[in-house]
């Protein structure tokens, strides 16, 4: 099961850093959701694009939502307390980081990597997937297609391209999932 550019994506409640519940669609104008991890040196490298676009973004009402959907007792350092030291040594983060225990949303998005970026509309259509730019090893990238995409939607366009191969780690199911 996965969601397609141009089909409504689920929305889920899910556990920030601190252990409170936040929904990931809110009605904002775009909503970037990001799933990515604490070890992944694909995710580590964009880590501080992606919070740029969040800082960049938000006076523009759009929503950046980190979701960690990685087995935290196979992968300590993806654990909710590895999360929460993370966020808290960067003294918080302009994004929620949440926990996708379940991996119930990472499955019904068909997330495949760490990071894979989903841009969704302020209907919750799917409007982007991908990577955020071309080279994670070059910040000079700045997320340019996340970018480009958040910009498309909020002129009310479709991004195009509408979907990039994502690159990164794999996500890191649980065995009996």
């Amino acid at each position: 099961m996965s969601v397609g550019i141009g089909e409504a994506a689920p929305d889920f409640v899910l556990a920030d850093t601190d252990g409170d519940e936040q929904q990931l669609l809110v009605g904002a104008p775009a909503t970037a959701i990001v799933f990515t991890c604490n070890h992944c040196p694909y995710a580590l490298a964009w880590h501080d694009r992606l919070l740029d676009v969040a800082r960049d973004y938000a006076p523009r009402g759009v929503r950046v939502v980190l979701v960690n959907p990685n087995d935290g007792e196979r992968y300590p350092r993806d654990s909710p307390e590895a999360s929460r030291e993370r966020v808290r040594e960067d003294g918080g983060w302009p994004a929620p980081y949440l926990r996708d225990e379940t991996q119930e949303a990472a499955r019904a998005y068909g997330a495949r990597t760490t990071p894979d970026v989903f841009v969704l509309d302020s209907a919750g259509i799917l409007r982007y997937r991908g990577a955020p730019d071309a080279d994670h090893d070059e910040p000079a990238e700045n997320a340019a297609w996340l970018r480009d995409a958040l910009d498309a939607v909020l002129a009310g366009d479709q991004p195009l391209p509408a979907e990039t191969d994502p690159v990164g780690c794999s996500i890191k199911w649980k065995p009996d999932g």
